[in-house]
């Protein structure tokens, strides 16, 4: 379970996106809202993205468009390095840390 205390806050900004490069790649800036929707209000994101939370690299690869099918390592550590472990890795993950987000409103 989700430490209460950090719920509300903001865990990934815009600005720790802008600043985020793997050997030089960004995240495209398209991208941008799903991640920060997933992450600081626990809201599913879009296929490609789940599948990239879910560690599916096969649906991720299968729904990328053709530039993030080229990028996929520079999600893998923006998710490993910038984000709390318990949102990623796995479907039961990314569905438990949606499901937390009833704490908020409880």
């Amino acid at each position: 379970m989700t430490d209460r205390a950090n719920i509300n806050m903001n865990i990934v900004t815009r600005q720790d996106l802008d600043n985020f490069r793997h050997y030089g790649l960004g995240i495209p800036e398209y991208m941008y809202p799903g991640i920060l929707r997933y992450v600081n209000q626990r809201i599913i994101p879009g296929q490609f993205l789940q599948a990239i939370i879910c560690n599916d690299l096969i649906e991720a690869v299968n729904r990328a468009d053709d530039y993030n099918v080229k990028i996929l390592p520079v999600y893998v550590c923006f998710f490993y390095n910038k984000t709390p472990s318990d949102c990623w890795g796995s479907k039961e993950k990314m569905l438990q840390w949606v499901k937390d987000r009833e704490l908020i409103n409880a």
